[in-house]
């Protein structure tokens, strides 16, 4: 159980909420967590944004009626969370010069992950896309990391105009998440290795209803269990 601390409207539909709890299962970032949410019958999934002793911090878009409940509820508010879901990013992997790229809710995971980056003297790029201005969330927060930061919105309206493609930035790895168009032009337009975090409908969160299996150059795989996280070398588009 957890119990929520503060919820707040941070950009167009989109809120931050922070809650306190037991996150001992939060091992790495780019992990979700699994809300039940009170009248409806499948859990949330929404990714980890940040974690801490005893706190949890989630980003998420108001896109339907769980979300919708969930932008309501007050301080105090007591929620049944399943954490530490996924695999999470790999950080050995990272090199010197990690690139981080994050298009609208696939921004929230990529937080953590240049936390610890940064923290392990990596010198960390991060390209976030939006559709527009009143969109844009987390800029700030991740300057205050230390990151380099490229805002891009489609329509111009702040920032690089175009999609996170049109930045071009030297690089030892990627570290992707968002939409799977956004993810696929990101495969192609920047070379070398790297992983990307999926998003998919998923019925348990834990891999036992295989409702978010995929097709992988390794076999088939269930993006809740085996995922969100996989390697750019596996991946079948």
């Amino acid at each position: 159980m957890f119990e929520v601390l503060t919820n707040r409207n941070i950009a167009k539909n989109v809120y931050e909420m922070t809650l306190s709890g037991d996150v001992s299962k939060i091992t790495r970032a780019g992990q979700f967590v699994n809300i039940k949410i009170d009248g409806l019958f499948l859990r949330r999934p929404i990714s980890v944004c940040d974690y801490g002793e005893n706190y949890l911090k989630i980003i998420y878009k108001v896109v339907g009626k769980g979300t919708e409940k969930m932008s309501f509820m007050q301080k105090g508010t007591k929620l049944d969370i399943l954490t530490g879901l996924g695999n999470g990013y790999d950080l050995s992997a990272a090199g010197d010069k990690p690139l981080l790229i994050g298009g609208g809710v696939g921004v929230p995971p990529l937080y953590n992950l240049a936390k610890k980056l940064i923290a392990a003297g990596k010198k960390v790029s991060v390209i976030l896309g939006f559709n527009t201005a009143e969109e844009i969330f987390y800029e700030e927060e991740f300057r205050a990391l230390g990151a380099d930061v490229y805002v891009t919105t489609a329509d111009g309206s702040y920032g690089i105009k175009g999609f996170v493609t049109a930045v071009k930035a030297e690089h030892s790895y990627v570290y992707a998440c968002g939409p799977e168009p956004m993810l696929k032009a990101v495969y192609n337009a920047f070379d070398g290795a790297g992983e990307y975090s999926f998003e998919e409908r998923m019925g348990c969160g834990f891999g036992a209803c295989m409702g978010c299996t995929c097709k992988t150059k390794y076999g088939n795989k269930r993006i809740c269990k085996d995922g969100p996280v996989l390697k750019k070398e596996e991946i079948i588009w």
